[in-house]
């Protein structure tokens, strides 16, 4: 099969064999998959991880024990456990320490023609889901993820820094939960998105809020968090959502002093991410800026790449 791989300087576009489907493994045709900033950070050497890239996905089932998954659309979660180490049993399975990640370590990711996952990860897809809308499943469960985490206080203020997709997408599910939200971007153009959904935004330079109770980081940058401290009032909460190859640099002893809980935040659940897209709770289709064929992908992560792109998908269906 055709594939899009990282050989640990550039991505070539390679022949491979299709994935062998091992017990309790699903094989996969992808029929559409979309760029996401771990991506781009993967090629600039985050996670070491050399191989196929891409982990957001939805495709169609063409081999299974389960007959009846065949011919279905699927989206699949990303984390394959062991099922047997401590951490799985305590149902902390994403945190497995035997785990593959889809794209990202030691498992081989979804550019590409077809991908294999276990039955367990996968997600039927609903009928009135678009293959475009779908396809936003993972970076919007990451989002519900931070529900899980974090009790919102009704009357509380929350910030939450950037305005790409993660900061899109967190800011439609945060907003039903406090009183005060307010997205800090440095792109009008993204900003106004929000503000037709009644999302308060500001620009970075003009930013005056402080002593907030909650910010949330999905700036991608690592030198966010400094600035994400000062905003915050002691006891505090700062979330993290961003992943970056560059090392992060955050003033200790601020936490100490100020007594602020950090929260580091991945992967979330799918079953309330495809209600939140079904139902329109969390929209999407606004942030696709372009979507590539297969054979287009190195064009694809050139675009993708740029500060003002928002959601580059790239479509195998053609």
């Amino acid at each position: 099969m055709k594939a899009l791989s990282f050989d640990g300087a550039k991505l070539n576009f390679v022949d491979i064999d299709t994935p062998l489907r091992r017990e309790g493994e699903v094989l996969i045709k992808v029929r559409m998959a979309g760029i996401c900033k771990t991506d781009l950070e993967i090629i600039k050497g985050y996670m070491n991880f050399q191989g196929v890239l891409g982990h957001e996905f939805i495709g169609e089932v063409v081999e299974a024990d389960n007959k009846k998954l065949i011919g279905n659309r699927v989206v699949g979660e990303i984390n394959c456990p062991c099922y047997s180490c401590s951490f799985c049993m305590s149902g902390m399975g994403s945190h497995c320490p035997n785990r593959t990640v889809l794209g990202i370590s030691k498992r081989s990711g979804v550019f590409a023609e077809y991908t294999s996952l276990p039955e367990k990860n996968l997600h039927l897809v609903p009928p009135e889901l678009s293959d475009e809308i779908s396809v936003f499943t993972e970076p919007v469960a990451a989002g519900y993820r931070i529900l899980e985490q974090v009790h919102f206080n009704p009357n509380g203020k929350v910030v939450v820094l950037g305005d790409g997709r993660m900061g899109q997408i967190i800011s439609q599910i945060i907003k039903p939960y406090v009183q005060k939200l307010l997205c800090v971007g440095k792109y009008t153009h993204k900003l106004e998105f929000l503000n037709k959904m009644g999302i308060e935004t500001c620009l970075l330079g003009q930013c005056k809020v402080n002593n907030m109770d909650v910010v949330i980081d999905a700036t991608g940058n690592p030198s966010a968090q400094t600035y994400a401290l000062n905003l915050l009032r002691p006891q505090g909460i700062l979330v993290m959502k961003s992943t970056t190859e560059s090392p992060n640099n955050i003033n200790l002893s601020k936490l100490v002093v100020d007594e602020i809980t950090l929260i580091g935040s991945r992967c979330g659940p799918f079953e309330p991410a495809l209600r939140g897209l079904l139902d329109k709770t969390v929209k999407v289709d606004y942030m696709i800026s372009h979507i590539f064929p297969f054979e287009e992908s190195l064009s694809a992560f050139e675009l993708a790449q740029r500060k003002d792109c928002m959601k580059v998908l790239i479509d195998f269906r053609k």
